[in-house]
């Protein structure tokens, strides 16, 4: 998978703790930056494809990740 987009990212230099909430409700400030990235798209099917657990992707919780997946599969 092309990683390049990583070179992009609205995150980049930023605290990593920002992204990794105790909490979903926690997680605004990590989807405040990923809402002004212009690689959030590829970024979350990143994190789609890599089953990534942990953290906020392209905007989305672990949660949001697990809905977004089983929608995926019901329209399949």
């Amino acid at each position: 998978m092309n990683m390049s987009w990583r070179t992009k990212a609205a995150c980049q230099g930023l605290d990593p703790q920002i992204f990794y909430p105790e909490t979903d409700e926690e997680a605004d400030a990590a989807k405040d930056v990923c809402g002004v990235c212009s690689v959030q798209g590829a970024c979350l099917e990143y994190a789609l494809t890599r089953r990534e657990k942990d953290g906020v992707w392209g905007g989305c919780t672990e949660r949001e990740r697990r809905r977004i997946i089983r929608q995926r599969r019901r329209s399949a």
